[in-house]
């Protein structure tokens, strides 16, 4: 009612608890009301008028550290050797306080090693005394803790993709090529058969990649083996694109394409070489004298299997990404570069002139009107995509105003 007031309803998902239970859990409702109080709300959704609530939902007060007083190993500034994690430094949830765990945890036992030889963990160090630090293009994990120790914050904080600039690389489906790789540096993972398993996905992915890019063909033979009109259909059929060739990586990163559409193709194309270099073989072994047949060998193209399911996803999404996480790369590159530059303080913080950015952002943009993009980045809340999108608005609006002065002149 106080933060979103010009809002007219709330959406609560109705979730059975289970397949044998006739109770239901009001996901989306907040509880810091009394019982009674929580009755009557329920009872205002429609086709809840007579619910009974089992047990009423509550929410729970704690004190909390500024969490800017932790470094990036949530080692804390005035107390050496003491690591925070969880709720005391201002998050709300199972996975954030885990994730925290995981970093403080590692580093505390890193700190405790390090100790043993005189040595002190931080920045710089190496070795047993080199800290556990996860950047943010290396997993959520590394948003979090750096959103805390860099921002802080107002409210319990929860991590959301959106509060990740290079949420296009952080997948589920890479985790361990971004993690465990990381983990076996430090000392976290040492089970030989996971770093196994770890080491022949990557390498399995890295060699299905590299084949994808090198297999190339005709686009008007993509388009006449393909059934489904995806790779380039009667396109593919105008003047000039003849000669045109195109990788199998080329064609994967066109809409609706699927890995399993272009290794089908490969295949049969390499199975067409392979029966048409076996029949030459034979040719010529039949014309040969029997001195040179008994030297004659074949080397008859080999067959690109289908992608086994370990690795299906992450080449598809690697390769189907590629060109977005390419731009990602730069849009954050050039906002770094502008940190310094200076945000007009006429600039109207309203969704006519920022659609994109969330009611909640324009308002702490309104109320703290920051001067340069360095100021706002340091505003709790904000996304990194937020901040980028606000960068190229400000640049549109200075090109503007300077064609509109150069045209006066």
């Amino acid at each position: 009612v106080e933060r979103f007031p010009d809002r007219t309803g709330h959406n609560s998902f109705l979730e059975p608890e289970g397949l044998n239970t006739n109770i239901v859990y009001p996901n989306g409702m907040s509880g810091p009301y009394p019982p009674e109080i929580q009755l009557k709300i329920m009872r205002t959704m429609v086709g809840l008028e007579n619910v009974e609530i089992i047990r009423p939902g509550y929410d729970v007060e704690y004190d909390f550290v500024n969490p800017q007083s932790l470094t990036h190993t949530l080692e804390t500034k005035a107390i050496s050797g003491l690591f925070l994690a969880g709720q005391i430094c201002g998050t709300t949830g199972y996975e954030e306080a885990a994730a925290q765990g995981i970093v403080a945890g590692a580093n505390a036992g890193r700190a405790a090693v390090a100790a043993n030889y005189g040595n002190h963990i931080g920045a710089g160090s190496t070795g047993a005394a080199a800290p556990f630090i996860l950047g943010r293009d290396e997993g959520y994990i590394g948003v979090l803790i750096d959103d805390l120790v860099t921002r802080g914050t107002q409210e319990p904080y929860r991590m959301f993709t959106s509060r990740a600039e290079y949420r296009i690389s952080l997948r589920a489906d890479n985790a361990d090529l971004r993690l465990t790789r990381k983990g076996i540096e430090y000392g976290l993972v040492k089970d030989e058969e996971r770093i196994a398993a770890a080491e022949a996905r990557e390498m399995l992915i890295d060699d299905r990649v590299n084949e994808l890019s090198k297999f190339k063909l005709f686009v008007t033979d993509w388009a006449q083996r393909d059934e489904s009109g995806h790779m380039g259909g009667d396109a593919v059929n105008r003047k000039g694109r003849e000669g045109h060739k195109k990788s199998a990586e080329e064609v994967l990163g066109m809409p609706h394409v699927t890995l399993s559409d272009v290794e089908s193709i490969i295949h049969d194309v390499q199975t067409e070489e392979r029966q048409r270099a076996l029949a030459d073989a034979e040719a010529q072994l039949k014309s040969s004298s029997e001195e040179e047949s008994t030297e004659f060998q074949v080397q008859a193209p080999t067959v690109m299997e289908p992608s086994p399911p370990s690795i299906y996803d992450t080449v598809e999404a690697t390769i189907k990404y590629k060109s977005y996480v390419t731009r990602q790369h730069k849009d954050m590159e050039s906002w770094r570069r502008a940190q310094g530059v200076r945000i007009p303080p006429d600039l109207v913080y309203d969704h006519e002139c920022l659609p994109t950015l969330s009611k909640e952002e324009l308002e702490k943009l309104s109320t703290i009107r920051p001067a340069t993009f360095a100021e706002a980045s340091q505003i709790s809340g904000m996304t990194p995509q937020s901040l980028v999108f606000l960068y190229h608005q400000v640049m549109k609006r200075n090109k503007n105003r300077d064609s509109q002065r150069a045209a006066a002149k």
